[in-house]
């Protein structure tokens, strides 16, 4: 163990790049990182992580300005971020599995400066003729293309950055929710928060001998939670660009892996190889989940099979109250997702906003010191986000619909938002509708998320065809995953006469998942 101290001493803030900095400086042969291409130390990370500050100084990027990056997986993405950072300013992680259009809006929501982007979202962009807001450059992280690429772009070996003093209010990042309309929401989410993350992390063994397997992608709040930890702490992140299942227990096993956070579908399909228990797992501390319903029979394997503590968080992009299942402890507690996080206030409330009593049902809302700041540049939105106490204290609604029990575990039953979460990420059914009410031929439509074995859940359309309209399921479902990104594509579509609505004209969800099981086991 290293003899840095310890993020978590004391209570005053730390900011991310200036952690790692000292870690450099105490530690600077430590291994930082992996990815599928090399590996690097953290002094050499540390010194990448100064070029990228300098060039964007250099360049008139300023603290608090925004840069966007959109590619897979790599060392030079973790260097551009906390590059971005140590020059004050805010990064916007974008999906690449995101439509051009989509790209193009959100890197304009963000009002940013400058896109770091890889070769297949290059291509994409270039393929569509899509054009970026003015002002907006390019810079390339791979090696072809006619973008500047970031070896050409970075300022020169040992050049340092203008020092910048981060305050804990500035945003760290904006996460894009999924969105097909043009409007997406910019998850603001300050520094603040992610010191948070930081001090949390301190409770489930992340240190200097941490390696943290990550195989999600870094657009997604679920792998930065678990990768800023691992650096802010000194320790090494494996990035995994695309998950495989046998790659990954081979990484974990060559770099005996300490810690990982996995969403449920990939849990699943691990634990489904005839040959995982031909892995030497025994290295790993603790293993995380999170982003997707975690079923209990499911836990339970994952605890009988691979060694290390089982932890399950419970929370949103958004922040607020997260709850903790420790399932290593509570085995028999497998069906909730644990317990309110120590200093996080979670509640229920009614429809009308009022609390209700323990053991009655109500929607989840949440207050913790890590909370977004808001939706960016959407301000109605933020105030349909948040509930305030009779004490003028502030919560994030979740939309979801929970019940605490007698020993304050808390059970969830439904998602009030209608919300789809496949493959740990979410997919908003509105948005899917108004893509589907475009086509000439539909009148009506509603989307449903049902189960799937591949990826949790996947989004499925029922369609009122206009009068006269003549197209088949099959093209209104090709037309409409044409518009969308890989992860909210339509799996299913079927044609209806009527959807069904209760007597306020609220379509019934239930009866179209309902009805689509019913097809499905017929």
């Amino acid at each position: 163990m290293s003899s840095t101290p310890s993020p978590t001493d004391g209570e005053t803030f730390r900011d991310l790049p200036s952690l790692v900095h000292e870690h450099a400086v105490a530690r600077p042969q430590a291994m930082a990182l992996h990815d599928a291409e090399r590996s690097i130390t953290y002094a050499a990370l540390d010194a990448l992580i100064d070029r990228v500050a300098a060039s964007l100084q250099r360049d008139g990027l300023a603290a608090r300005d925004v840069i966007a990056i959109c590619a897979n997986s790599s060392i030079e993405y973790i260097a551009v971020f906390i590059g971005a950072l140590r020059a004050g300013l805010a990064v916007a992680p974008l999906a690449p599995s995101s439509t051009p259009a989509q790209l193009a809006d959100m890197v304009a929501d963000a009002g940013a400066r400058r896109l770091f982007l890889d070769d297949a979202t290059a291509q994409a962009l270039d393929g569509a003729q899509v054009t970026l807001a003015p002002g907006v450059a390019r810079t390339r992280l791979g090696a072809t293309g006619r973008d500047q690429p970031l070896a050409e772009w970075l300022a020169p070996e040992g050049a340092k950055p203008t020092p910048v003093t981060i305050d804990p209010a500035w945003a760290f990042n904006l996460i894009y929710s999924s969105g097909t309309t043009g409007t997406p929401k910019g998850i603001v989410q300050p520094h603040a928060m992610r010191w948070a993350h930081i001090q949390r992390a301190a409770l489930s063994g992340y240190g200097a001998d941490s390696v943290t397997l990550t195989a999600t992608p870094l657009y997604s709040n679920t792998t930065l939670v678990s990768v800023i930890p691992t650096l802010a702490h000194g320790g090494t992140v494996v990035l995994m660009p695309k998950f495989d299942a046998g790659r990954y227990l081979a990484l974990a096993q060559q770099h005996r892996a300490t810690h990982t956070m996995l969403v449920p579908v990939q849990y699943q399909r691990l634990m489904a190889r005839p040959d995982f228990g031909q892995y030497d797992l025994s290295s790993f501390r603790y293993k995380f989940c999170t982003s997707a319903p975690f079923h209990a029979d499911l836990k339970a394997d994952v605890l009988k099979r691979w060694p290390g503590a089982l932890v399950e968080y419970y929370g949103m992009t958004e922040g607020g109250g997260t709850s903790i299942l420790q399932a290593h402890l509570f085995p028999h507690k497998l069906h909730t997702v644990g317990q309110p996080a120590e200093g996080h206030d979670i509640r229920l409330i009614d429809e009308d906003g009022r609390e209700v009593p323990r053991g009655e049902a109500g929607e989840v809302v949440g207050r913790s010191p890590g909370m977004m700041s808001g939706y960016h540049n959407q301000p109605a939105k933020t105030a349909e986000a948040e509930w305030f106490d009779t004490e003028g204290r502030r919560y994030i609604r979740t939309g979801d619909v929970g019940r605490f029990d007698d020993d304050g575990f808390l059970t969830l039953f439904d998602r009030r938002k209608d919300m789809i979460i496949s493959g740990g990420f979410n997919i908003y059914p509105s948005d899917l509708e108004a893509v589907l009410r475009r086509h000439p031929d539909v009148a009506d439509a509603a989307v449903v998320g049902v189960p799937s074995t591949e990826w949790g859940e996947t989004p499925v359309a029922f369609v009122v065809r206009r009068e006269g309209g003549a197209s088949s399921a099959q093209a209104i479902r090709d037309w409409v995953n044409e518009q969308v990104g890989k992860t909210q594509r339509l799996s299913d579509l079927r044609l209806v006469d009527e959807l069904p609505r209760s007597a306020i004209g609220k379509v019934l969800k239930r009866e179209l998942r309902d009805a689509w099981k019913a097809g499905a086991s017929a």
